[in-house]
């Protein structure tokens, strides 16, 4: 556990400075997950696509991205926790929701993150080596029942206003959801007088009250 805890604290910067250059051995079935709450669990599967064994270690966070395994404050239990993975074989995760409170008149989310650690390269004594754990992270959406709507209405129902910026210089365009539902964006882009204001929406997939980027010009 020592060593999976050393790899991780490096996860995050390996997969900023390489994620162009190579990819994880261990994927996930999936982009995200939707747990009903009214289920006593979920499966979630995992591929290990590479020629080599992994060791793979997964838990979930509610969005501290630094939480660590065994300090993250989801309420969900996950087996196995720790695992190794053989080359080209496949791994059914169990997702278990532990019964604390969640708010029912609408989703949570929470993060389900996935730690491959590749094994030891061969390599003579004399020579150096580099190798990178990598971490995984895509949500979980949490959805209680009888909940008003449907998740494919909630896009449409989003409130879009042009406001301030924050910063007083400029335009910014605000989004209320009102919905039950998370919507997440890939990006946000406005036109107008012929030019078009793109950015990059990734922080956006929330279900926020109000939320406001600015449109430059």
């Amino acid at each position: 556990m020592k060593t999976i805890g050393r790899l991780l604290a490096g996860a995050g910067v390996a997969c900023a400075l390489f994620a162009g250059a190579a990819q994880a051995s261990v994927t996930i079935g999936g982009t995200r997950v939707v747990y009903p709450l009214d289920q006593r669990e979920v499966t979630v599967k995992l591929n290990n696509d590479s020629r080599a064994p992994s060791l793979v270690q997964v838990w979930m966070d509610d969005g501290n991205v630094d939480a660590k395994p065994g300090y993250s404050k989801a309420p969900f239990v996950i087996t196995p926790p720790i695992f190794r993975m053989d080359a080209g074989k496949s791994q059914t995760l169990r997702v278990m929701y532990s019964g604390e409170a969640l708010p029912q008149d609408r989703e949570s989310v929470y993060w389900l993150n996935v730690l491959d650690v590749p094994p030891k390269a061969d390599a003579r004594p004399d020579a150096n080596t580099l190798q990178f754990a990598y971490r995984t992270r895509i949500k979980v959406f949490v959805r209680p029942p009888k909940l008003q709507g449907t998740p494919d209405e909630a896009p449409r129902q989003l409130d879009w206003k042009v406001v301030p910026a924050p910063e007083g210089k400029g335009q910014a365009l605000a989004v209320s959801n009102p919905t039950a539902y998370h919507v997440s964006f890939s990006e946000i882009s406005v036109s107008s007088s012929g030019a078009t204001y793109k950015t990059n929406a990734a922080a956006w997939s929330r279900r926020a009250a109000r939320r406001s980027f600015p449109c430059r010009r």
